[in-house]
């Protein structure tokens, strides 16, 4: 949780608190989780529904203001993932940290914020005028990792006005996106913006499916909507149905499946929003 990040698709992390609690298939190997356990801040761990979450130091929540400067004066985008370690959208958080974020995220106009959270129905009522009035510097992302939370949770960002994208990671089934990618061209003001897919990393790592991935980007760029492959994960295998349905090997040696290289070509795509 720093400046320096290997998460493909933003700049920097920062987490306002740590701490969450599972709540759905996609929580079963939470890396988040087990680097909480495994670090015990403030000696103790964060997870599970009544743990007392941890506010990150004061020193450490000075750091986006450092960042909002560097990006001002070198102009170029400086995207931050917020909420690597915990849920932004976290019905246990203190009212006054949401408070707090806010109000960091206000100060930092020159940071292109990456808003991530697996409980898109507590937004509104959390962060009441970051529902409604959501700062331009700021995307609101969601996590879904099967058909059936896309199906419960994408309207609900929809709903919001405010830019979109969707984590479809750990991919643990097929997703049908196109009626939510197509929407604004059937007459609705809403449609998702941006897809970031990944299969999941670690040594319990579920099996993802290749066909899931190549069905999510083609899905994406018939709809001219962003598409960005993040990784295959640790349990993707290495046989590749390929589009003119022939087999293909593409033996990864990348931990997490994280190496472009290793990808078959039309998986190779790595595009950002506007």
């Amino acid at each position: 949780m720093s400046e320096v990040t290997k998460i493909a698709w933003c700049d920097s992390t920062f987490n306002p608190w740590i701490g969450c609690t599972r709540i759905g298939p996609g929580c079963d190997n939470c890396y988040a989780e087990a680097q909480d356990a495994r670090m015990r801040w403030d000696k103790s761990t964060h997870w599970g529904v009544g743990k007392p979450r941890y506010r990150t130091s004061d020193s450490y929540w000075r750091q986006p203001l450092a960042w909002n400067r560097k990006a001002a004066e070198s102009g170029k985008l400086w995207r931050v993932f917020c909420g690597s370690l915990c849920d932004i959208a976290d019905n246990e958080v203190p009212e006054q940290w949401h408070h707090d974020l806010y109000w960091l995220i206000m100060q930092t106009p020159y940071l292109d914020w990456l808003v991530v959270t697996k409980r898109i129905g507590n937004v509104a009522k959390m962060w009441p005028a970051m529902a409604n009035n959501l700062p331009d510097n700021v995307r609101l992302l969601i996590t879904v990792c099967n058909q059936e939370e896309a199906d419960r949770d994408i309207p609900k960002l929809l709903a919001l006005p405010c830019k979109n994208g969707v984590s479809y990671e750990p991919a643990l089934g097929a997703v049908d996106f196109r009626f939510w990618l197509y929407q604004k061209y059937q007459g609705a003001q809403r449609a998702i913006e941006w897809i970031i897919v990944g299969g999941e990393s670690g040594a319990k790592a579920r099996p993802a499916r290749i066909e899931w991935f190549r069905s999510t980007c083609d899905q994406c760029a018939s709809a001219g909507v962003p598409f960005f492959m993040k990784q295959f994960g640790a349990n993707a295998g290495t046989l590749l149905r390929a589009k003119d349905c022939t087999w293909e090997s593409f033996p990864m040696k990348h931990r997490a499946g994280a190496d472009p290289s290793e990808w078959p070509e039309d998986l190779r795509v790595r595009e950002f929003p506007a």
